[in-house]
């Protein structure tokens, strides 16, 4: 053994194929049903580990650039809805459509990237 502690993505992978292989297979339909959802919502937490870091940077600069001001994501997403609600910013503007396009996707590629529209969507870029 080396010492290092296994990273949060081994871990969550390691008890998402424990319940793939051993658990599902072993236990009645109910109860297999349950493993299944919670195997698919460790899949979504590996997902959001590996990805969501480096979407969180790009929304905040996508941010950032679109209202012409700093802060964090939370806040520059508060300011973004306010100007969307006030109409301080167009609604047709290309920049504000490919920020929501993008913010979108990227949710998608983390909470369920089998989507069919996502994957018609990515076709088509």
């Amino acid at each position: 053994m080396t010492g290092e502690k296994p990273s949060s993505r081994e871990l969550v992978t390691a008890v998402k194929e424990f319940m793939e292989t051993k658990v599902i297979q072993s236990v009645d339909k109910h109860t297999a049903f349950h493993a299944r959802v919670a195997a698919n919502v460790l899949a979504t937490v590996d997902r959001e580990l590996e990805l969501g870091p480096e979407l969180a940077i790009a929304e905040k600069e996508r941010l950032t650039t679109l209202l012409k001001t700093d802060g964090n994501r939370s806040a520059l997403n508060k300011e973004l809805c306010l100007r969307i609600r006030d109409k301080k910013i167009d609604l047709e503007n290309p920049e504000l459509i490919e920020h929501l396009y993008q913010t979108v996707m990227g949710r998608l590629s983390i909470d369920n990237p089998r989507y069919s529209a996502y994957l018609k969507a990515l076709e088509a870029r």
